[in-house]
């Protein structure tokens, strides 16, 4: 649960799941809903953060290694909560983001295969109890994904893993859902448009119909 009034929802998905469109919807439903809130992202949402994002992003860099990757995710994440996220918490602001830390637990711990119990641990550190109260999930083939991600942009770090790797995050990703169904929520991102925006309407009404 959040520490403050407002709500804090997340978005999160393998490459090519279609993030950005599904956030602009989300961001609709909210303004429909008159509610005050504000979009950000991870890494990232702050001036640091985002340099940070900028160092784990860049496919040249391929010396960083796995622990140190994960240490920058959550150095940029420590700075995110403390500089924005919290505070709009705290007034009483939904807050909307672009990945959260199911990615790292996918990336970095299904992906790279670190320890969920060591990032959990740096989860517990960092976030103080702190977790999103929605998640949707965004969820497709890795190969339909990557396809997708190859025909609008030029791949990140991430990107250009292999399909072993995004099969693995992709795998842990829907782990999480598992476990957590009442907070994660699988939206099946393969489907033409429409039927993925149906989906997100469902889950979005019915989550703001408990508020």
């Amino acid at each position: 649960m959040t520490s403050g009034t407002g709500k804090f929802i997340t978005l999160e998905g393998g490459e090519g799941a279609g993030k950005t469109t599904c956030m602009a919807h989300v961001r609709q439903c909210l303004g429909d809903a008159g509610i005050r809130f504000i979009e950000t992202r991870e890494p990232g949402g702050t001036p640091v953060a985002e340099k940070i994002r900028d160092l784990l992003l860049d496919k040249t860099n391929t010396d960083i290694q796995a622990d140190a990757e994960l240490l920058l995710m959550f150095a940029a994440r420590s700075q995110h909560l403390d500089e924005l996220i919290r505070p709009a918490l705290q007034r009483g602001d939904w807050v909307l983001c672009d990945r959260f830390t199911d990615a790292t637990h996918a990336y970095q711990g299904g992906g790279r295969g670190i320890s969920h119990d060591r990032i959990s641990d740096l989860e517990h550190w960092t976030q103080k109890g702190l977790k999103p109260d929605l998640t949707l999930l965004l969820d497709l083939p890795v190969e339909t994904g990557l396809e997708r991600a190859g025909q609008r942009s030029t791949p990140d770090r991430f990107e250009s893993e292999s399909i072993q790797f995004m099969e693995r995050t992709r795998g842990a990703y829907r782990e999480i859902a598992a476990s957590e169904p009442q907070r994660v929520k699988v939206i099946d991102a393969s489907l033409p448009l429409d039927d993925v925006v149906a989906q997100i309407d469902r889950v979005m009404n019915d989550f703001l119909s408990h508020d």
